[in-house]
């Protein structure tokens, strides 16, 4: 129904209304019912485009991040080292292992160039997307927002990293 809704308010064309074996549509890579909820026209022309107008792609994108919970005076996360002892049962998105870094400190992470962790009160998860032997970060709430549109690890790290090397002027 909700892509048929897309439809009837003539955001996209029939021809032109085509996504992802499971259903994302679009640069956004949304599935209908996100579309209806988020999508943004923010050129003003009437029509909610994510799939040809950056504009309306980009603030589709932000309000969904905005609306799940992103904080934009936080970051997503860090890539960290582990002591050899680490108990890597430790690790995993779901909220129970949703821990301060205090917590992670006192279990042997580490910043990536073996420096404490910051003294702040946060929760972050531990995730290992390659394995224990290889990239290893501390991903906080951002990270957990951005995994609600996308619910793969690599993805969440890809757009993480992208986004601060963009913010940096890299």
């Amino acid at each position: 129904m909700a892509a048929l809704t897309i439809l009837q308010e003539g955001h996209i064309t029939l021809k032109d209304f085509n996504g992802s074996w499971a259903g994302a549509m679009g640069q956004s890579q949304f599935i209908p019912t996100s579309f209806l909820q988020y999508a943004v026209d923010y050129d003003g022309d009437g029509r909610k485009d994510i799939w040809g107008t950056p504009a309306d792609v980009f603030a589709s994108i932000a309000n969904f991040l905005a609306s799940e919970g992103w904080q934009d005076d936080q970051t997503w996360g860090r890539q960290v080292s582990v002591s050899g002892d680490f108990d890597f049962t430790l690790a995993g998105l779901d909220r129970a292992k949703f821990k301060p870094l205090s917590f992670w400190q006192e279990q042997g992470v580490r910043r990536f160039n073996g420096n404490d962790l910051p003294q702040v009160d946060i929760n972050a998860s531990l995730i290992m997307p390659d394995g224990k032997n290889g990239r290893i970060y501390l991903v906080y709430q951002n990270f957990h927002t951005l995994m609600k549109w996308n619910r793969s690890s690599y993805f969440g790290v890809s757009v993480s990293y992208l986004s601060e090397r963009i913010k940096q002027g890299e």
